[in-house]
Formats: C-alpha cells, structure tokens, sequence
C-alpha cells in the first residue's frame, strides 16, 4: 500500500483546510445554533460557502455534481472537514445525509435520484435514516424491527414508532425501514411534509453538531406507492450493509479529526503553560499523555486508510469496518478525554473547543453500533473462520 499522497490529492486536502480554518471556524460561536444543533438558517450559509469553495458534497458522483471521491480521497478530506464540528455540516459529508447519498447512488432509480439525490447533492435539502426503534424495537439487532408495512393495492401502508432519528427535524424525505408480512424487511422512500409523519418530539442528547437533532417520528398509516420502494423488496437488510459499512468508516473519519484539533490544543496549552518550575509538557505525567495521544491518532488514521484501501478495491470490509470503528471511536475518544485532562480548567470550560469536542464525541461508542456488538460480530467471524480453515486441513490431510 502506498501512503503518499497524490499532488492533487493534497492540494485538495490543503484547500479543506484553509476552508475550515477561514470559512468555518469563526462560525463556531455563531448564535444560530441551540442543543439540537445548527439551524436551516445556519446549515445555508455554511453550504454556500463550501458551494463558493468547490468543496460541496465532494463523496457524491461527479454526475450528481460531487467530486467523485475515492474511500481513500474521503479519508483525508473528511478528516480535514471534521477539523471543525460545523465542518461536516458545511461540506454537506454529515450523517445521516453522507451515508444516504452513497446509498441512494447505489440502490436508487434514476427518477428516485432526480426527485431526492440530486437537490440533496446540491446542498438544498437534507433526510433522515429511520430504522432505530424503542424497545422493543429494533436498536443495535436490526432484526427485532417492529415498524410494518403492509401491501394494500399498489401502496404500502407503513405504521410504527421510530426514534434517536438523527437530522429527523427539518428533513426533507427519509428512508424508512419497515418488516413486510413475511418477516423480510424493505426500504421506502418518503417526503418528510407527510400528515402521516408526526414528529413528536427532539430528543435531548450529549451531542449538539448535527442539524435536526435526534427525532422520535410516528408513522399513522403512511401510504408508500410502489414506485417509491428504495431497491428490492424484502432486501432492506442487505442495503442496511450496503450503507452501514462504508458509514462506520466516514465517522472515524471527521471524528479523527476532531480528536486532532483537541490533540493540537491541549499540545500547545502545555508547550507554553508553567508549573512547577517549568512547562507542563515538560512534565513526564504530561508528556506520556501527549505522545499516547499521538499513538492514538496514528493508529485510528491507519486503520480508516486500511479499511478505505479495501473499499476501493471492491471488498464489503464489513469485518474491517467493525474493527475500525471500535479502535477509531475508543482511540479517538482517549485522545479527547486526555487533552480535557492536561488543559485542566481550560478542558472543562468553553474557554477553548476542547469541552465541545468532548460531550459530541462519547456518542460516538455508541452511532453505528456499540462496541460491545461490533467485538461480539467480530469475535463470531473469528471463530467461523477458525472453523472453516480447520475443515479446510482436514480434508486436505
């Protein structure tokens, strides 16, 4: 594997980041945010100054009007764009939209793409994901879905209780998750303007970055068409895996970076902070922390360029994706909590970013599977493998 970067792979890294530091960052204390995160008004400006950059929706296809990037490409420039908790938000590359753009380029019609991707690509409407239930719905085991839909004529009537529905507020369509009659489970295309759709509350949370917040939607008898089904019939579980696995990655992705900009903070804080005579970083309490913080950082960047090489050559890297999301998401977070700990009362407070990055970032164990269930996945495919390896040396013997 080649680790260098191209000439304009880097060039586009470097103009990310010129964005993020003179476009995006001093909108950080803007007013028009609140705990449920930016508002529409906010999220506008924010997408019109990445359309302005030629930096909007870079994942999305050069034929929907994105920059076509590779896994690889996304890693670098989603790490750069996650500098800033309102960069993803400006690039148009946050959840759950980021995810549902690859979906929909993959599953979609062409008159599904016109109707939903292609605004969404531009940067003029957002969706939302529905598939987490309350119990004893469907959470981390995607089987235990409890949303229906059942076939009346041409339409599906779908009727169920959804919630910690991320950007759910202000969506313009979702793509829901519903059991059909024979246990199996579909994805539907809907407009969000649906009487049928109630949001019924948002749902307070650690985290305050992603537009729309996190919504509890109640679906009455919402009539589907046909024409509105997202790919196959009774194939909703394997486009779950389709978008998840590539998902997983592009957290850890503007996640690292996040981790980074705490890192380089706490690092110049104690580079130039005094006690006891001298800097802190001097310290050896301090300075072990400062280096496990840079092993962190390496290790997570490594294993998201691993798993996006993958990508790229065509594999599912569902195991991969596993494995990268349990070390990124816990590797991240220390590096969080250790730069919360060396800036003391300045980690604590909202005197530097480092608070902020702190209460979104612990979710992040939690978005796109625990990882308890990713280690437990991971340890059933360990043994599977073992398994078939050994019937492999028998019958050779």
């Amino acid at each position: 594997m080649d680790f260098s970067l191209s000439p304009q792979l880097r060039e586009l890294q470097e103009k990310t980041r010129r964005f993020i530091a003179e476009q995006v960052i001093p909108l950080e204390r803007d007013p028009r945010q609140s705990a449920h995160g930016p508002s529409e008004e906010l999220r506008r400006e924010l997408v019109g100054r990445a359309r302005a950059a030629g930096l909007l929706t870079p994942h999305a296809s050069r034929e929907m009007g994105g920059l076509g990037l590779t896994h690889i490409e996304k890693a670098v420039v989603f790490e750069e764009a996650g500098y800033s908790w309102l960069g993803p938000t400006a690039m148009n590359i946050h959840a759950p939209d980021e995810g549902n753009i690859h979906l929909m380029e993959e599953v979609a019609t062409a008159a599904q793409k016109e109707r939903w991707l292609r605004p969404q690509v531009a940067g003029e409407t957002r969706s939302c994901f529905a598939m987490t239930e309350p119990s004893p719905g469907a959470g981390a085991d995607p089987s235990m879905l409890a949303t229906t839909a059942v076939r009346d004529g041409d339409d599906y009537v779908i009727n169920g209780l959804k919630w910690f529905i991320t950007g759910a507020e202000g969506a313009d369509y979702a793509i829901i998750m519903a059991r059909m009659e024979d246990g199996s489970a579909t994805m539907f295309l809907s407009d969000m303007d649906r009487p049928e759709i109630v949001l019924e509350r948002s749902m307070d949370a650690m985290d305050s970055c992603f537009t729309g917040g996190h919504g509890v939607l109640r679906l009455n008898n919402l009539r589907v068409p046909a024409s509105d089904v997202l790919g196959e019939i009774g194939k909703g579980f394997r486009y779950a895996q389709v978008r998840l696995a590539p998902a997983r990655l592009t957290h850890c992705m503007r996640w690292l970076g996040q981790a980074r900009r705490a890192h380089e903070t706490a690092l110049e804080y104690t580079r130039k902070r005094h006690a006891f005579g001298k800097p802190l970083a001097e310290h050896e309490g301090v300075g072990f922390m400062l280096a496990d913080n840079d092993m962190d950082l390496h290790t997570a960047r490594l294993n998201i360029w691993h798993t996006a090489w993958l990508l790229d050559q065509g594999e599912k890297g569902n195991y991969e994706s596993s494995r990268a999301k349990v070390i990124c998401s816990e590797a991240e977070w220390r590096v969080v909590d250790r730069s919360v700990q060396m800036l003391g009362g300045q980690g604590v407070t909202g005197e530097t970013p480092v608070m902020r990055i702190f209460s979104d970032m612990r979710a992040f164990r939690i978005y796109d599977g625990p990882s308890e269930v990713h280690r437990w996945s991971m340890a059933r495919k360990l043994v599977h493998m073992a398994e078939k390896a050994a019937a492999l040396a028998e019958g050779s013997a």
